[in-house]
């Protein structure tokens, strides 16, 4: 369960940053996870659960915003979303290597007071 170590980190970087703006309290924490990021987001919730008593974020929300897999079709020069985790264009159905979106985990914002 990797999401415990990865939630533990985004605490610690989502509360430095809320002291270096002066906050005291964190009352809801943005991210966006990617559909191939590896992370279960609701492994990550629980963990945020878990973990955020304690902490200036005891009372926080963490919204979790589901990132879709989009990826580049070289022949046809445009993005397209797989059906599938084979990313394969569907209008000359040429397997792409270019994934544009769907890795990300990232901390997008947070609101303080």
């Amino acid at each position: 369960m990797h999401e415990l170590s990865l939630m533990q980190d985004t605490l610690i970087l989502a509360v430095n940053k809320a002291q270096e703006a002066g906050g005291s309290r964190i009352h809801r924490v943005m991210m966006r996870i990617g559909k191939l990021s590896g992370v279960v987001p609701e492994t990550l919730s629980f963990a945020f659960d878990v973990l955020k008593k304690e902490t200036m974020a005891a009372d926080a929300v963490l919204e979790i915003h589901t990132v879709p897999v989009v990826c580049w079709c070289a022949p046809c020069a445009q993005e397209f979303t797989p059906a599938d985790f084979i990313c394969e264009c569907p209008h000359c159905h040429t397997i792409s290597t270019e994934v544009r979106s769907g890795r990300e985990m990232e901390l997008t914002s947070l609101e303080v007071s």
